[in-house]
């Protein structure tokens, strides 16, 4: 297992920096602002994307950053401590986006009204929908057989959770102060002046990692991490069929939150095992299987192996080695689906090495009678 993000298709909505999502730069002015998000509300507005909640998506992101880069204070906050600044704040105060969309000729869609958060990023309620464990990552392996028929199993994942002697802060009760280089922020915002403005970069404070306290004397049940390990069983339920790269999304099996903090989500990620008769491509299944000269050149019926036991291959005369037949429903299951993927057999001749004497004047006729057809 594995702190992890989730797969793309999955994953929560990002964070992203305001000044990115309009793709203007920090010293921007407020016209510049305004002829941004007039580029992007009329490349993203819902009513040029009918049915695209993609675009949706973005409007709402676009919106969110507009609100705060629009106004001096809300800019001012979220420039000296980032989204965090912002919490508590009412983003949609202020701004008439019904105005603005019909400056624009595009529908307002109640931006401004008891629907403006519909349509308004995640909205300042979401703080707490934002906030969440990390995801956990199980990568669970599967021979082919288990893959095959599905199964279910019981999985053991570490995990950590808040330390009940502490709470959480590493410290003993009483035993931590104010972090001196921070202040208690747990940020650090750096001052750079240009000859155009000031660039201001805020990250973490290092010294009490982001916390805004130093602990002076550990927890001695967490050792001062804050964190208690444990492990955690959860079951799960792998469908027939699944191949390597199949992802199963336990949600809030990640790591446990608290207070305001979501739990995470587990993802169970698929890997099958190579095997040792079969090769799998989708839900077909390769195989090979000897003849010897009699069968190809006479007809047979041969046993072949399957996953449910052997399957018989009709062999027709005069086959060749290298030759490729299909057995119908043989194959792997089809994810999602009662069907089966087909088996595929490829023969290879096989040429006696040892021989006894009858053998040997049995196939010396045999080459005779070739010559004299051939002579015909």
């Amino acid at each position: 297992y594995q702190s992890t993000t989730p797969p793309a298709q999955q994953q929560p909505m990002e964070i992203r920096d305001y000044y990115e999502i309009l793709g203007i730069n920090r010293t921007a002015k407020e016209s510049e602002i305004k002829r941004a998000y007039r580029a992007l509300a009329m490349r993203y507005h819902p009513d040029r994307n009918p049915g695209d909640e993609e675009a949706v998506g973005r409007m709402k992101e676009i919106n969110e950053a507009y609100a705060v880069l629009c106004d001096a204070e809300k800019r001012r906050l979220y420039d000296l401590y980032g989204h965090e600044g912002l919490n508590g704040v009412n983003l949609a105060n202020g701004v008439d986006f019904s105005s603005l969309f019909r400056e624009f000729g595009l529908g307002g869609f109640g931006f401004g009204d008891s629907a403006f958060g519909s349509f308004f990023g995640r909205g300042r309620t979401s703080t707490r929908e934002r906030r969440r464990a990390p995801d956990l990552r199980y990568n669970l392996d599967l021979t082919l057989e288990e893959a095959a028929a599905g199964l279910e199993r019981t999985l053991e994942i570490p995990r950590r959770r808040t330390c009940t002697s502490c709470r959480g802060t590493g410290a003993k009760e009483g035993a931590s102060t104010t972090c001196a280089r921070c202040r208690g922020t747990g940020q650090i915002v750096r001052e750079q002046r240009s000859g155009i403005g000031v660039f201001r970069q805020i990250s973490v404070c290092g010294e009490c990692r982001g916390t805004g306290q130093v602990v002076k004397d550990p927890c001695s049940l967490c050792g001062g991490s804050g964190q208690l390990e444990e492990v955690h069983d959860v079951s799960v339920t792998i469908a027939a069929g699944v191949d390597s790269g199949y992802t199963l999304r336990v949600e809030g099996e990640g790591e446990t939150g608290d207070g305001d903090v979501r739990a995470g989500d587990l993802y169970v990620v698929v890997g099958v095992q190579k095997h040792p008769v079969f090769e799998r491509h989708g839900d077909d299944l390769y195989t090979a299987r000897e003849i010897d000269v009699a069968q190809a050149t006479l007809g047979a019926e041969i046993p072949v192996p399957s996953l449910d036991g052997d399957a018989t291959l009709e062999i027709p005369s005069g086959t060749q080695t290298g030759s490729l037949f299909r057995i119908e429903g043989k194959g792997m299951p089809r994810l999602g689906s009662h069907n089966k993927g087909d088996l595929y057999v490829m023969v290879q001749l096989v040429t006696p090495r040892d021989i006894n004497e009858e053998q040997r004047n049995l196939l010396a006729r045999f080459q005779l009678l070739e010559q004299e057809k051939n002579a015909q």
